[in-house]
């Protein structure tokens, strides 16, 4: 599904890139600008109220479980330390799992998700240091679950959420079946946080403002940037769940957590910011920081890290 966006986000990308005539004239006689990279700030472990983070939680969109696994992805993880790893876009079924990743000790509790019609496609994983009360696979619609993108685990003080939302798809020949997800999707959180407070975190699969890309006058019309993809995000945020990033960091611009592999785009930093923190906003006087960790390789995405006080 991926891949239908990433043809648009290079063809955007390019014909922006490219410009009109005249601007390729002017290109001709300077240098290239020097693209505007964003540097993740150290830490912050302390929240507005005062408490220590006691919670680390990182997502990544890894694009390919297995071939993610031989770029030495588990070398980063493993550095980075958090308490519950998130995977998405996992592209692989249990039985053929790597072993170095279903053996690893520092996560005894794994869990997985995989579609049941076609192998090697969506897919979602958790990896916890803790037992969780209680772990869902789903949304409990059928429709959605067969493609294997939601896990749910319950901890005593939160739910934790990790999804893979459907890509509208290149022609947008998804984004029908994206509202109804949306729809869903929001109905399923909105039932959950009135038990608990929880965190959701992985690839939406949406922009949410024009801040949010490199180039947003050419990607209107594809599959991450439409207004009805971008129109269900805020629905979701006026449900009461808060967008952490912004939240901690309103007006910065140039970070992005995805990269088309076409036109050199990651060195250029030309990009779409489609993974998140979403957190209940009960949980915000705990927020203590939602990292970019844009210098991880391994996947066309890169990973994120919320630290927390729950």
């Amino acid at each position: 599904m991926k891949r239908g966006k990433k043809t648009d986000d290079g063809s955007a990308d390019g014909e922006n890139d490219a410009g009109s005539a005249s601007a390729k004239k002017a290109k001709k006689s300077k240098e290239p600008e020097a693209p505007v990279l964003y540097e993740d700030p150290p830490d912050k472990m302390t929240s507005k109220d005062g408490r220590s983070a006691n919670m680390k939680i990182t997502s990544w969109n890894v694009d390919g479980l297995r071939a993610w696994v031989k770029k030495n992805g588990l070398d980063w993880v493993r550095e980075e330390a958090p308490d519950v790893l998130c995977l998405q876009e996992t592209k692989c079924s249990e039985k053929a799992l790597p072993a170095q990743i279903t053996s690893m000790p520092e996560y005894p509790h794994k869990y997985w998700a995989a579609s049941n019609d076609k192998e090697g496609y969506s897919g979602v994983a958790m990896l916890c240091k803790t037992e969780p009360l209680k772990v869902t696979y789903g949304i409990g619609k059928e429709e959605h679950d067969k493609e294997g993108r939601v896990i749910t685990a319950e901890f005593p003080n939160f739910y934790l959420v990790t999804a893979y939302v459907p890509n509208a798809s290149r022609g947008l020949v998804r984004l029908d079946y994206r509202k109804t997800w949306d729809v869903d999707f929001r109905a399923y959180l909105s039932e959950l946080d009135i038990q608990k407070p929880l965190v959701l975190c992985g690839d939406l699969n949406v922009a949410h403002q024009e801040i949010d890309l490199k180039n947003p006058k050419g990607n209107k019309k594809n599959a991450g940037f439409t207004p009805e993809e971008r129109e269900g995000f805020s629905q979701l945020l006026a449900a009461g769940f808060v967008d952490s990033f912004r939240e901690l960091y309103p007006e910065q611009a140039n970070a992005y957590t995805f990269w088309t592999y076409m036109m050199n785009a990651r060195s250029k930093n030309v990009g779409w910011r489609l993974d998140y923190f979403l957190l209940s906003s009960s949980l915000l006087p705990g927020l203590c920081d939602n990292k970019i960790r844009n210098k991880a390789m391994g996947s066309d995405h890169c990973p994120i890290t919320l630290h927390i006080a729950v």
